[in-house]
């Protein structure tokens, strides 16, 4: 029997879930930021709603939790472009005090919008990439791990295939962004993004690597066949690899969300190998968001007609459907 594990209030915009922590995170319309916490810390049975305050004028558009080795903190994303980075804290004090939260650092823009945030670990520090309604990314660097409001810009550039390349018009509606969930410390660090804007050659889904050597940011691969790179990309997310010789990553447009295999040696200009082995296509409209489970076999996906669906690959490398989920009335 299905079982709620919490109710959500009207005007919940976003959310964003801790597995680390069992812990959920809600953003609102009114710029309200709702922690919920498990009862019983070893089951997520249930959850109750232990911190909710407004941190913003604008609407929360997005959540993400910072990566739990830097404390329990979460960044927001609102309407109005800023971003906003909250950490929970214990206040100095004698008697014993509930936790509390206290805005680290805020970050923004006068002229253009964040549309997506993602951390990333690498050589024990941490990264945020941030891409920007103008086709822009920023990558920050956090320069003391126990200050999370010491921010530096390390890169700026546009996610584009020729770094001569300059959109200085673009629009951009929506971005996604996936880290390289691996930790070994001896790799780079590495994400892939995608744009859906009126600029093709913003949108196709690509990697970014850091190269150590040069200390810069370079494109190693594309996710998108020669007829598909202007394709407006609405979702992308890097599957965790436990073994395999190859990375996974999947893309949502138009067309479907395409599997690829991404190789690991590069070839003597740096880049990777990448090859399309999957187009599934059983949604209805757009997908919207997509994630992994912690092994990287299986692919959650949801979009516009509101079905989550769960695919896997099988022994033969063949991708299916393995359940869906409607919406209850």
């Amino acid at each position: 029997m299905e079982k709620s594990l919490v109710t959500l209030e009207k005007g919940t915009s976003c959310s964003a879930w801790n597995y680390c922590g069992q812990r959920l995170a809600t953003g609102s319309d009114d710029g309200s930021l709702a922690i919920f916490d498990s009862r019983d810390p070893a089951s997520s049975s249930s959850l109750t709603c232990s911190s909710k305050f407004r941190v913003h004028e604008a609407s929360i558009v997005k959540v993400v939790w910072v990566p739990p080795e830097y404390g329990d903190a979460v960044a927001c994303i609102f309407t109005d472009g800023t971003i906003a980075l909250w950490e929970e804290v214990v206040e100095d004090s004698l008697d014993a005090q509930p936790l509390q939260w206290k805005l680290c650092k805020s970050f923004k823009s006068n002229t253009t919008k964040v549309l997506d945030i993602q951390f990333g670990l690498s050589l024990r520090s941490l990264k945020m990439v941030a891409a920007y309604s103008d086709g822009n990314v920023k990558i920050y660097e956090l320069l003391d791990c126990l200050e999370l409001k010491n921010w530096q810009l390390q890169a700026e550039f546009q996610n584009v295939s020729e770094s001569v390349s300059t959109f200085s018009k673009a629009l951009c509606l929506s971005a996604s962004i996936s880290w390289n969930p691996q930790r070994g410390e001896s790799q780079g660090s590495s994400f892939v993004l995608g744009f859906n804007s009126d600029t093709p050659q913003l949108n196709s889904s690509k990697v970014w690597e850091f190269d150590q050597a040069h200390q810069r940011w370079l494109p190693v691969a594309e996710m998108a066949l020669p007829g598909d790179k202007g394709d407006q990309v609405n979702a992308v997310t890097w599957a965790p690899n436990i073994g395999r010789p190859y990375e996974v990553i999947a893309v949502a447009t138009q067309r479907g969300i395409a599997i690829w295999h991404l190789g690991l040696d590069p070839d003597p200009d740096g880049r990777l190998s990448a090859e399309r082995v999957a187009l599934l296509s059983s949604h209805e409209g757009e997908v919207w968001q997509m994630e992994w489970d912690m092994s990287g076999m299986t692919l959650a996906t949801t979009g516009s007609d509101g079905v989550v669906r769960l695919w896997q690959s099988n022994l033969n490398g063949v991708w299916h459907e393995q359940a869906a989920f409607e919406p209850t009335p």
